[in-house]
């Protein structure tokens, strides 16, 4: 499994953004090896990170050609004071199977 953690400082947002934040996320959830994803915010500094999971990079890959990811990519100054990407492989996740984010967690291993 691979994570990609989109770590960002806000601007002001608009219509524009919101309409291909919500096109990127619909068009991940649509791409074969699409896991899950979740939306993080400290309102200590003011950082918003947003993480997809993934089954390959190659999934991973096809969600950072889609043409709204392009485009908001292109257009990222107009919304974001600053941003980093971190992809990265998930070796191992473990807890409670119950708490059901992932299928690959494992009970207390």
């Amino acid at each position: 499994m691979y994570s990609s953690t989109f770590i960002f400082l806000k601007k002001q947002f608009d219509d524009e953004f919101y309409a291909l934040d919500q096109a990127i996320a619909d068009a991940a959830k649509l791409i074969p090896g699409y896991l899950g994803e979740e939306a993080w915010e400290n309102p200590v500094n003011g950082y918003v990170s947003n993480v997809y999971y993934w089954e390959s990079l190659e999934a991973l890959h096809e969600l950072m050609q889609h043409p709204s990811h392009l485009q908001a990519k292109a257009a990222q100054d107009k919304w974001l004071s600053g941003y980093q990407v971190v992809i990265s492989q998930v070796l191992k996740t473990y807890g409670d199977i119950e708490f059901g984010i992932f299928p690959v967690a494992t009970k207390n291993t």
